[in-house]
């Protein structure tokens, strides 16, 4: 008997002692949020993290570039069409100005009009879809109906029309109103209004048909049943379920804003001299080709920059949709 109690006591204090050795096999796993896993599926998606850190760089470069630049971007010199070098890293323009200055000077320049574009769309596109969705019947018939009008239109072609039809006019007023300097800037807010215009009609119908799912969900029943109002439904408990395809559509919208812009100024018709964005830039050096002399570098690093751009804003989209699409494994 007492041999047969040791043993069980070894077993036992081998018992006690295996499970203090490996106490995770006792912890529970800890629950994640939607919001961190969409982190962590974010995180293993290694082009869209690497374009994160790309555009990262590249609005803090912009922005703090006018402090650290060692030339103006209208500083003209006699280093005219001069090709990179230690001095000048992109070369020279025909006036002698440091095409690196003017390179970044112009992204911000491109990457604001992005951001209103995509700023237009957020508040249009998800007000007039939201209430499309919500109220539904006749309204919702009017308002898409509205949608598809605007749809039907070429939006390049409506953008260009908008711009040569008002802006002389446009001018004067701005400028008899409130100076010369406002009246140089009608251009600038003509394709604010123009690129805004056709940017929200794509993210309206998206959060229409988003809202049309979510309002017949139980949990928008039990609001309505304990008393809450439509609006409080509506932007308390619908559209917090749409945040995560706004925000991917949202980083979608700012290229192809982007792309417009850059294709008007490219046409002579987006933003003037001696304002510079990524297409006037593009512009000013397919001028200067000619079959004697090819001034590349004129072409190829604001093409560059504008292409490299595009490329991280869509893998930043396309990891953002991987990371919230709730299809996706954690």
């Amino acid at each position: 008997m007492s041999e047969r109690s040791e043993v069980r006591g070894e077993k036992g204090e081998a018992a006690t002692s295996g499970v203090q050795a490996h106490p995770s096999h006792v912890s529970l796993p800890v629950s994640l949020t939607p919001t961190q896993r969409a982190r962590r599926r974010f995180r293993r998606n290694k082009p869209a993290v690497l374009s994160g850190a790309f555009l990262a760089a590249l609005v803090t470069l912009v922005i703090v570039w006018p402090l650290v630049a060692p030339y103006s971007s209208d500083t003209i010199s006699a280093a005219q069409l001069q090709p990179p070098d230690w001095r000048h890293w992109f070369g020279t323009d025909v006036h002698g100005r440091d095409l690196m200055t003017r390179v970044f000077y112009g992204a911000r320049v491109s990457l604001l009009v992005g951001a209103v574009g995509a700023g237009v769309a957020f508040v249009i596109g998800i007000t007039w879809g939201a209430v499309a969705g919500y109220v539904g019947g006749r309204l919702d018939g009017f308002m898409m109906r509205a949608v598809d009008v605007l749809y039907s239109l070429p939006s390049i072609i409506f953008v260009i029309v908008l711009l040569t039809t008002f802006r002389s006019g446009m001018t004067k007023w701005l400028s008899d109103l409130a100076g010369q300097k406002a009246g140089a800037m009608t251009q600038m807010l003509l394709l604010f209004a123009g690129l805004g215009a056709v940017s929200w009609l794509t993210m309206a119908r998206i959060v229409r048909g988003q809202v049309l799912t979510l309002r017949q969900r139980a949990f928008v029943d039990a609001s309505r049943a304990l008393g809450a109002s439509h609006a409080r439904i509506l932007w308390h408990h619908i559209l917090p379920n749409v945040w995560g395809i706004v925000i991917v559509y949202l980083t979608l919208t700012v290229p192809s804003v982007i792309l417009y812009e850059s294709f008007l100024s490219y046409l002579g018709l987006g933003i003037q001299p001696p304002m510079a964005s990524w297409g006037s830039l593009v512009a000013e050096g397919a001028g200067q080709i000619n079959p004697i002399q090819i001034y590349w570098w004129l072409v190829v690093f604001p093409a560059s920059t504008l292409v490299l751009t595009l490329l991280a804003l869509n893998f930043v989209g396309d990891g953002l949709r991987d990371a919230f699409d709730p299809k996706g494994q954690t």
